[in-house]
């Protein structure tokens, strides 16, 4: 591809021909505002923020979406475009729900941003009728503020083309135009599968993650009971980026103090319900592939491709692990194992999860299999954003916290349990335990980056004592889509398979850190991310599954041995087909 020569406020800059004037500014040093625009996922010039001046064009264009050519000259920052822009925010405050001082996200909004800087002082100055709109709360996982919504439709893209669901859209026209599920039905009433991504992309507060904090709280207050909690791997690379710290800082000893000091009674580690989990699903894979049965195994996991698969590719459940997720798996351990070694009774243990991941919260409340008849195994779950607020709230000063360590018996995880956070990760543990137990040795490289980085799918084939395994791995539900396509097709054929329903796994969870447009767009933060797990993974003093010695203890105690009855009862479940409407 040639480069073309352009400029932008009168900077030369050479740029790919087919380049966007919005891409041009950027290599000119030179930010551009947007609201709608996400790359690669909603590339619309809807919003009109991001116009500009062109040599050859007769009036403003959308810069996301105007192409330049050889000789054009861009003007990005004339008083005409001040004007137009401040024009445009004023026009979407008139039908906005201006609370701002009480919205979620006060101070991380995009659109409270540019009119921060572009001086909108007169919030009235387009006022009359506003649509008044229900919040939408029968989600298990979030909810839905039309008030707030800009309609920029970003949330739309990410549900139809990020993840394949569509079950979100623009009703109505005009003046009464709005998003919502096909027929006004509400969000808890469609194939919604949880994951959340809606809520990450979009710009202001219409969309959040239901609020379990004061549920916590509630509980941590109450003396009756004992509060322990556990946190996901992909929690350490995300959380510190609600306090300044850069993209994939692993700030696990301050989250372990802050979590301490909220008063938490114990604080554990997930990735020891990530190592005990491929202890059962590595069994597991050895079982199907020597009978030749209900292969490709499918990783159980990500409860959003649970969902997913629930109600879109029900021919795949016999072909899905039935281990609980390492959330289940800990919480069905800690209300049996570690009730009776505690001498407390169940029903007065309270287990938190911290999770990187909306559709956990779903998880948590399904009717199923439970270690405890009539308990849950997870009895609340909080996002990422939800603890940074607790923390906030607390007026604990996270980065000056001491380095804190995990409580025995599950604060020793590996690894391969860190890893679980980036797609590939859970392949990849699986197989360094794999080979161990095909050969009875560990494998001379624990790396195997086939199935690393951020591709939507990664295959790979793996020889290993002569026994072929076949493995692919699908990041992103549009992804898992195609993957299943090929296999039910015939085209592909596979051993096992890792699906997670967000691209780039759960580093990029619906419940992680809200990044704006301006950052997304020029940053992979998935990379960065999972570039922090596997920085941990390298740095851990065990890096296999079936090396941590608490899960060595746990199986000599109690479970005997992986996929035993007892183990069955209760480490693993199952999954049942549901209808889209």
């Amino acid at each position: 591809m040639k480069n073309i020569n352009v400029k932008v406020n009168g900077i030369a800059v050479s740029v790919p021909e087919g380049s966007t004037a919005l891409e041009a500014a950027r290599a000119a040093g030179v930010e551009i505002p947007t609201l709608c625009f996400l790359k690669g996922i909603n590339e619309i010039g809807a919003c009109r923020i991001c116009v500009v001046e062109a040599s050859d064009a007769r009036g403003l264009v959308a810069s996301c979406v105007y192409p330049v050519k050889e000789g054009t000259e861009i003007t990005t920052n004339s008083e005409r475009l001040i004007k137009s822009r401040k024009t445009t925010l004023e026009l979407i405050l008139s039908d906005h729900n201006k609370e701002c001082l009480t919205c979620i996200r006060s101070t991380n909004c995009e659109l409270q941003k540019l009119c921060r800087e572009y001086g909108v002082e007169n919030q009235e100055r387009f006022a009359g009728e506003m649509n008044k709109y229900d919040i939408d709360q029968s989600a298990a996982h979030m909810y839905r503020d039309n008030e707030k919504c800009i309609l920029c439709r970003r949330c739309t893209a990410a549900c139809e083309k990020m993840q394949s669901v569509s079950v979100i859209g623009a009703n109505d026209r005009g003046f009464d135009t709005h998003i919502a599920s096909p027929f006004e039905l509400p969000l808890g009433s469609v194939a919604c599968v949880s994951c959340g991504q809606c809520i990450t992309v979009c710009p202001t507060g219409a969309l959040s993650e239901r609020d379990d904090t004061q549920k916590v709280i509630d509980a941590i207050i109450d003396p009756e009971k004992l509060v322990i909690v556990q946190t996901a791997p992909a929690v350490r690379v995300g959380l510190g980026e609600e306090f300044g710290y850069p993209l994939g800082t692993i700030v696990t000893g301050k989250l372990i103090t802050a979590l301490r000091r909220l008063g938490f009674d114990k604080v554990f580690d997930t990735n020891f319900s990530a190592d005990l989990t491929i202890i059962e699903e590595a069994a597991e894979l050895l079982g199907r592939y020597t009978k030749k049965e209900n292969l490709p195994l499918i990783t159980s996991c990500s409860p959003g491709w649970i969902n997913f698969a629930e109600f879109y590719y029900p021919e795949f459940i016999p072909n899905i692990s039935s281990c609980k997720s390492p959330q289940g798996m800990f919480g069905a351990v800690a209300k049996t194992y570690y009730a009776e070694k505690m001498g407390v009774d169940p029903k007065d243990i309270f287990v938190v999860s911290i999770m990187p991941c909306t559709a956990k919260k779903f998880e948590a409340e399904r009717a199923g299999h439970s270690a405890v008849p009539g308990l849950p195994d997870v009895d609340a779950v909080l996002t990422v954003r939800e603890l940074a607020r607790m923390i906030k709230k607390s007026g604990i000063l996270f980065n000056q916290l001491p380095d804190g360590e995990y409580d025995a018996p599950f604060g020793l995880g590996s690894g391969a349990g860190t890893i679980f956070g980036a797609t590939g990760g859970v392949a990849e543990a699986a197989l360094r335990t794999a080979v161990f137990n095909i050969t009875g040795k560990n494998a001379e490289k624990l790396e195997f980056t086939e199935v690393r980085g951020t591709q939507g799918i990664k295959e790979a084939t793996y020889d290993v004592a002569g026994n072929v395994i076949r493995v692919a791995v699908a990041s992103g539900l549009s992804n898992a889509r195609k993957l299943l396509d090929m296999v039910k097709s015939g085209e592909k054929e596979y051993d096992f398979i890792e699906i997670m329903a967000c691209p780039g796994g759960c580093v990029n969870g619906g419940g992680q850190p809200i990044q704006p447009a301006s950052v997304r767009n020029v940053t992979d933060i998935r990379t960065e991310r999972a570039a922090g797990l596997y920085k941990d993974d390298l740095n851990l003093p065990v890096r296999l599954s079936h090396e941590n010695p608490d899960i060595k203890r746990l199986y000599e105690e109690y479970f005997e041995c992986p996929n035993s009855h007892k183990a069955h009862e209760i480490l693993h479940t199952g999954f049942i087909e549901r209808d889209k409407y």
